[in-house]
């Protein structure tokens, strides 16, 4: 009798095997899983301001004319929230506070990133799945930041709060009670549960900086030169930190155009080779 039941058993598990074969079944954890996010992506491009400033306040006329910019640069406020020893951003976090000129609103931030490592954007998917960041979370955009070195993967959510118009920011105190109200779940069980507003309630404002935004268009794409004047490194003037970027939904896109600026900013000679990391100045130097 043993021996029957041990071939029966047998028999079930190859027919069961030769099923999952055919049929490509699937336990109920991976049947179920949601489907990765599908990002957009921003390419992004540092500029030498030496070279693109006129007395470091505006853009050269050959630069505005090489992307076709035709009107004043926009202006906003901009500040990051973290603590004295950067918490949030140690654990991949940002949470940016803006109000732009010429709108009605306060605009929230909530950005979670992910490295991409050699270029490998479907493990870094496949990293933020697993924690929760999919293509059925539509609270966040996926987008790759595509700079000159590397590829980041973030995670973007989005909160505004009516505000009067004109470049003006509510105190210290009011931004950050705004930040920990309007906090997303993901952030605030980062770690542990609640630990999300644990941490910004210690936060204080990194900046604020006060950016000009130009618009302009680069290979049928629209295309802004954001200038940041950040506290330099000793404290005692401005660093002028100019980038170019554009953005597209399309990987292919994406990476011909990326190219082509690349060639462009070389052969003028503005293209400065090296990341952009205007987010870690502003938390390091404010």
């Amino acid at each position: 009798m043993k021996i029957k039941v041990k071939s029966t058993k047998r028999f079930v598990i190859a027919a069961l095997s030769a099923v999952m074969l055919v049929t490509g079944w699937q336990s109920p954890d991976k049947a179920n899983a949601a489907a990765n996010a599908v990002p957009s992506y921003e390419v992004k491009f540092l500029l030498n301001a030496d070279k693109v400033l006129r007395n470091g306040l505006t853009l050269q006329d050959q630069v505005e004319n090489a992307f076709q910019i035709e009107e004043p640069a926009a202006k906003m406020l901009v500040e990051y929230f973290d603590t004295k020893s950067l918490t949030l951003n140690d654990s991949g976090w940002n949470a940016r506070f803006r109000k732009k000129e010429d709108k009605k609103k306060y605009e929230m931030t909530y950005k979670k990133r992910y490295a991409v490592v050699n270029g490998d954007i479907n493990a870094a998917l496949d990293q933020a799945n697993r924690e929760g960041f999919s293509a059925a979370d539509t609270n966040y955009e996926a987008e790759i930041d595509w700079s000159y070195h590397k590829q980041t993967l973030s995670f973007s959510n989005h909160k505004d709060v009516s505000a009067p118009k004109g470049l003006t920011l509510p105190s210290e105190k009011e931004a950050l009670d705004l930040l920990v109200s309007n906090i997303p779940g993901k952030l605030d069980k980062t770690n542990t549960p609640g630990w999300g507003t644990t941490a910004l309630k210690q936060a204080y404002a990194h900046g604020p900086v006060s950016v000009s935004k130009y618009t302009g268009t680069f290979d049928g794409l629209k295309t802004d030169i954001e200038l940041w004047p950040i506290v330099s490194a000793d404290g005692t003037g401005t660093e002028n930190v100019v980038e170019i970027s554009f953005k597209t939904d399309d990987y292919q896109t994406a990476a011909s155009s990326r190219t082509k600026l690349m060639e462009l900013l070389e052969a003028k000679g503005w293209l400065v080779p090296a990341d952009s990391l205007k987010t870690n100045l502003v938390l390091e130097r404010y």
